[in-house]
């Protein structure tokens, strides 16, 4: 399929990294340096311009767009890109909104699917406060278990140990599982087997209940 991403920055370059593989992918961004990035890390063409200006998307060639995604900074851009997208014919447009209030004008806009975050962020807010080390992504098993995020401090014990020595330890959960390491400095997303090692400010994907969670980032914090 002919894909076009609208923005470049960490959800736009995450997308691009998994659906370049099999898939021929656009991506525009403003920014020169992240369309460079994007082509010389993951080989996908990569035009600098406004994703909500006519000349560009006609450079992006919209008109063969199979699906078109709006992952841009603000919902003001992603809207009217999705309004852009409709009247090419595109007949699957994915949007992340940040606003609420904008859901309605997405909808009116064509859009097919629209990635909000307002139903957790109440919940959010609350763990962020009790536990400004974990980051609530989603809730599995009708909320009897959930997929946190955390970043290994610096000076933390666990930080050049293997997942299987950290998974096995006296202090870490037994029904706890570390399915992801997020290495920023290479901007790469890993899933991790036993000989894996984890290092300071990478960011760990947690899957457990809330109570193992936090065990578990008590113990990757120490």
């Amino acid at each position: 399929m002919y894909i076009i991403i609208a923005g470049g920055g960490v959800v736009g370059r995450n997308l691009t990294k998994k659906l370049v593989v099999n898939h021929d992918v656009v991506v525009i961004d403003v920014e020169q340096e992240i369309c460079e990035r994007i082509y010389s890390q993951y080989g996908a063409i990569s035009i600098c311009g406004n994703a909500t200006q006519i000349d560009v998307l006609q450079e992006a060639r919209m008109e063969k767009c199979d699906i078109a995604v709006g992952v841009m900074q603000n919902d003001a851009d992603n809207l009217a890109f999705s309004l852009l997208a409709k009247n090419y014919g595109v007949e699957k447009i994915l949007v992340r909104m940040r606003e609420p209030e904008y859901r309605s004008a997405y909808e009116l806009a064509g859009a097919t699917n629209i990635a909000g975050t307002m139903e957790l962020m109440v919940e959010e807010f609350v763990n962020d406060i009790e536990q400004p080390d974990i980051r609530k992504v989603i809730s599995i098993g009708d909320g009897k278990a959930e997929v946190s995020l955390m970043t290994i401090p610096k000076g933390a014990k666990c930080s050049g140990r293997s997942v299987s020595e950290i998974v096995n330890s006296k202090g870490f959960p037994e029904k706890c599982v570390i399915a992801g390491i997020f290495d920023q400095k290479a901007d790469e997303l890993i899933i991790p087997r036993g000989n894996k090692r984890i290092h300071s400010h990478n960011q760990v994907f947690l899957v457990a209940t809330r109570e193992n969670i936090e065990k578990a980032a008590n113990y990757l914090k120490r």
